[in-house]
């Protein structure tokens, strides 16, 4: 049964997604202003400990929901190897001994910034629209989460008979996008989730494991995991 909450005309300002998308360029609009003109002093530890919540949030709830896509593989490698270069510009920042330092330091963020952040906008973001199982209002709703200080949960076992239908597979490839190499988690159903698997077939081919541990009559038990050799 989908609720009143649901229903919205795609494309609108009533999509989720499209209120996520402008919720998410003002974060990136906040941290641009926080780099742009002159080093303001006492500001800048603030300023360096937001954008690195920033960039631990975006790897979970963003880059990581992509990486196992084939069409979008490459781009986070790309997006992660931005955000490394962007943590050794905030330590130059940090460690800098004075205040010409400082603002050639802060200067260099700011323009790694906007490139890493016009590419969010412009390729990952629809990119993730776009992805079976990944809601991009969740993605968003997470990021949020961790620049706030919280911590994304990460639970052992998925019981989505709990969980509202519409919910249901967001919150299993948004589980499985924080798993590392090796990891999984104990998915547990009224039914066989074939569905499920021929989505995780077509997003992450050769990047999950899919094992019964419980075949019915009324209860499925499986455990997703990502592969060991999966980027």
């Amino acid at each position: 049964m989908t609720s009143a909450s649901e229903i919205y005309i795609q494309a609108t300002e009533t999509d989720p997604a499209v209120r996520a998308t402008s919720t998410l360029r003002e974060v990136h609009q906040a941290l641009r202003t926080d780099f742009t003109g002159k080093d303001r002093g006492g500001a800048a530890e603030d300023r360096v400990a937001t954008l690195r919540r920033y960039l631990a949030g975006a790897a979970d709830a963003l880059y990581a929901p992509a990486s196992g896509a084939a069409g979008t593989r490459l781009l986070v490698r790309a997006l992660r190897s931005g955000a490394a270069a962007l943590e050794a510009r905030l330590d130059a920042l940090s460690n800098a001994a004075d205040p010409a330092s400082a603002t050639a330091a802060s200067q260099a963020v700011a323009a790694l910034l906007d490139h890493q952040l016009t590419v969010e906008e412009t390729v990952l973001v629809p990119a993730l629209a776009e992805l079976p199982g990944v809601d991009l209002a969740r993605c968003v709703a997470d990021l949020e989460t961790v620049l706030g200080g919280g911590r994304l949960e990460q639970p052992d076992t998925i019981d989505v008979r709990e969980i509202p239908h519409g919910q249901r597979h967001p919150t299993i490839f948004a589980r499985f996008a924080r798993l590392a190499p090796g990891e999984g988690f104990v998915l547990v159903n009224n039914h066989d989730p074939k569905p499920l698997r021929r989505e995780f077939e077509a997003t992450h081919p050769a990047g999950f494991t899919w094992d019964y541990l419980e075949s019915g009559p009324e209860r499925w038990q499986v455990r997703i995991g990502r592969a060991a050799e999966d980027a």
